[in-house]
């Protein structure tokens, strides 16, 4: 049995689709799990609980954490530390294997240029100071031999059929798409890395599936030599057919909008992604794998095919 923790999400959509590879048995939780192979287990659960947590994980093989709670550092900071702790205690229970899925807000801002596992973890924002937290319990207890647990990063992710929190889907495709302007945060100027999801999914799946891969940090294979956001505008626009109009929000324009929009607030504290170079690095995966990334250009000729039908 394998587990995905937070069904519904398209990480999780695309974990269960690339585990079809590997066992018929997939077990999907969440408040309200919906299947994506006709095999699929559903399990509901509020996963704040901890007894919830035990009973969804009984009999897993491997648990695969893709949960995303709301995007609040608040509730992060209230809802991640003791979730993670019971995963880990009812992993340990059941001798469960445990995958987490993982962003990039814990590391050092001024070493973004070349991000690789090695990465010095260092965070500037409330957020990433939650991941750093949870991060380092999830492999402390890898160290300590209570758990097998692995950690599968990416930078920020787009791709096909995503709902919600994907920021070059919401800010850039979908309002060129519908004839507004792109929307891009901090500056234009920099090169800004993104992963495409079906990568992300397919390369989460083998790293749980593969023994030797426990007890390390990987990153998910992510396309090299990333545009500028500049350059994103324009790709995004050209595969559209349409204008590549743009309107950048500084920081500053940021914070005063958050006055108003709790979204845009707590986006504030990130916007340094933005007004700096951002170039995630898979070779690590890649080498190990031997696994070519979707180029951008394939990612985006595929997210607006799906999307839009062009």
């Amino acid at each position: 049995m394998q587990t995905i923790l937070g069904s519904g999400g398209i990480i999780a959509t695309e974990l269960a689709r690339n585990l079809k590879d590997y066992t018929n048995e997939i077990r999907l939780v969440s408040r309200n799990p919906k299947k994506v192979n006709d095999s699929d287990e559903l399990f509901q659960a509020d996963l704040t609980n901890p007894d919830e947590v035990f009973e969804a994980l009984k009999g897993s093989e491997v648990v695969f954490v893709t949960i995303g709670f709301p995007y609040s550092a608040k509730d992060w900071q209230r809802l991640w530390p003791p979730f993670i702790r019971s995963v880990i205690a009812a992993c340990e229970e059941y001798q469960a294997k445990l995958v987490f899925f993982d962003n990039i807000y814990m590391y050092d801002p001024n070493r973004l240029d070349g991000m690789t596992e090695e990465t010095p973890i260092n965070p500037s924002s409330k957020k990433g100071r939650v991941r750093a937290e949870i991060a380092g319990t999830i492999m402390e207890a890898s160290r300590k031999g209570k758990i097998k647990a692995l950690i599968a990063r990416c930078a920020d992710y787009y791709g096909p059929n995503i709902e919600r929190n994907a920021i070059l889907n919401e800010t850039v495709i979908k309002p060129l798409a519908s004839g507004k302007k792109a929307n891009w945060l901090g500056s234009l100027n920099f090169k800004h890395s993104f992963t495409y999801t079906r990568d992300a999914g397919k390369a989460t799946v083998i790293l749980g599936n593969t023994e030797s891969a426990f007890g390390q940090v990987w990153h998910l294979p992510t396309a090299k030599n990333p545009p500028s956001g500049k350059e994103w505008v324009n790709m995004v626009a050209d595969s559209l057919g349409v204008e590549p109009k743009v309107q950048v929000a500084p920081k500053f324009l940021v914070g005063i909008i958050g006055w108003f929009n709790p979204i845009m607030k707590e986006l504030h504290e990130m916007v340094y992604q933005y007004d700096r170079h951002y170039e995630f690095n898979s070779e690590k995966f890649e080498r190990t794998f031997n696994y070519e990334p979707a180029s951008y250009v394939e990612g985006l000729k595929e997210t607006i095919k799906s999307d839009y039908g062009k």
